[in-house]
């Protein structure tokens, strides 16, 4: 949640130093942001599946 609230934040930083300024180049960076916040939320995933994996391969034994 802090990584989508701060990709807004970066996007109006962005346009008010007017270093993206049209429609298409906001859609874009916001896209990008998403991109890059969604990259946590995947790490995130991968760690509790591997930790639920190492759970079950704990109690096989």
């Amino acid at each position: 949640p802090v990584e989508f609230d701060s990709s807004k934040r970066a996007v109006n930083l962005l346009v008010g130093a007017n270093i993206v300024s049209d429609t298409e180049e906001i859609n874009t960076v916001k896209k990008v942001l998403s991109a890059a916040a969604f990259t946590y939320v995947a790490a995130a995933s991968v760690a509790v599946f591997q930790l639920l994996r190492l759970i079950v391969l704990r109690n096989r034994r």
